[in-house]
């Protein structure tokens, strides 16, 4: 990749960057969060905040305006089918999800409140990159 190709590759994409750079610190400020509404923060804001990330990750790469609403609805149902995968307890998804990493990504605990809150995650986060293929074209 030239040096100029390089440079429209990321000049269109610094508002996708500067939102992740905001989203990123936020997701994990509510996961440690300790004052009032703590629980819900560290619960269901997370999961949210997580939805919001992962929308703006995938469209970092797909920049386009004809890709939000698949971008939000394949997010949607991945982490719901992560969701749901928490119920499957085998050695090597417990190896996995006893590290931070693997915690983060996978979750360790099935729970349905999650649902509501990744489909508002990913509403809010179809939103945010439909503001940002307006900013980007």
């Amino acid at each position: 990749m030239s040096t100029g190709a390089f440079v429209s590759y990321f000049s269109k994409r610094k508002w996708v960057l500067l939102s992740l750079c905001i989203v990123t610190p936020t997701g994990f400020l509510f996961k440690n969060y300790s004052g009032p509404g703590a629980w819900w923060f560290n619960n269901y804001g997370a999961g949210l905040i997580y939805e919001v990330f992962w929308c703006l990750f995938v469209f970092f790469f797909l920049p386009n305006k004809n890709h939000t609403t698949h971008i939000a609805a394949s997010v949607l149902v991945v982490t719901c089918l992560l969701e749901i995968l928490q119920l499957w307890q085998p050695w090597f998804l417990q190896q996995l999800r006893s590290t931070f990493l693997g915690a983060a990504l996978l979750g360790t605990t099935f729970v349905w409140w999650d649902f509501p809150h990744y489909l508002l995650g990913s509403l809010v986060g179809w939103f945010w990159i439909r503001v940002l293929a307006k900013i980007i074209d």
